[in-house]
């Protein structure tokens, strides 16, 4: 399994934290994300990475770089010239994802204690094209899966505004995305758009004829890390 982080967000939640570094770069618990992703991945055998950078994307070079590499393998898909949105950056990275290994998406800004082997079991298993680690939890948007959990819609719950794979249907189970997602080795190279574009507008389309599927990841712990008081209660729960 290979991974590509994704990293050249502006990080715009976090105000004055990211005017002078990137999001990838900001602390928890002393430690930037980046390198808390790397770890983690890096512990259950990943090997090969790849991290795209924007904002402040020469900083995250020269830590990289500056840090041997953190023992791994690691490619930079730049994006200073124009920041590409989720789907985008797959598609420029798309020859990472070629060959016969999946591919794990991970954002920086997510810190879980998520099992990789039993995500992979069950991407194999289902022959998903791509499989969406996500949770029961508060959020505005939500994606919606039918009963053998294959994708088919999304929603932004406070405005009712749905998208649907097909024709809206009425049993569906909505889950919050979690910043994570393993992807077959073809997944670039079936996306339906170039350019700048959503993933989540990617996923819609491609599970017209694609298994796109969940994986509810109850057990453990998950935090986005997009604003300080997030990093707090992160930082709080890890301390015991």
């Amino acid at each position: 399994m290979k991974a590509m982080i994704l990293a050249a967000g502006l990080g715009s939640r976090l105000k004055g934290t990211t005017l002078n570094k990137p999001k990838a770069l900001v602390d928890v618990k002393g430690v930037p994300m980046l390198v808390i992703v790397i770890e983690q991945l890096k512990k259950q055998g990943v090997k090969k990475f790849m991290v795209n950078v924007h904002h402040f994307g020469q900083q995250v070079i020269d830590y990289i770089e500056n840090n041997n590499r953190f023992g791994v393998e690691i490619t930079i898909s730049d994006e200073r010239d124009e920041l590409l949105d989720t789907g985008g950056a797959i598609w420029k990275a798309g020859d990472f994802f070629r060959g016969t290994e999946p591919v794990l998406v991970h954002n920086v800004d997510v810190l879980s204690d998520i099992k990789l082997k039993a995500l992979l079991d069950f991407h194999q298993k289902n022959r998903a094209l791509a499989t969406l680690v996500v949770r029961k939890r508060k959020s505005g948007r939500a994606l919606l899966f039918d009963g053998e959990m294959k994708l088919t819609g999304w929603a932004d719950l406070k405005n009712k505004n749905y998208k649907w794979v097909n024709k809206p249907v009425e049993n569906f189970t909505t889950f919050a995305y979690s910043g994570i997602y393993l992807s077959s080795p073809a997944f670039a190279e079936k996306l339906p758009f170039s350019g700048r574009f959503s993933i989540i507008d990617a996923w819609l389309e491609m599970a017209k004829t694609e298994r796109i599927m969940a994986w509810p990841n109850t057990s453990g712990y998950w935090f986005d890390l997009g604003t300080k008081e997030k990093i707090k209660a992160a930082e709080k729960y890890l301390s015991g």
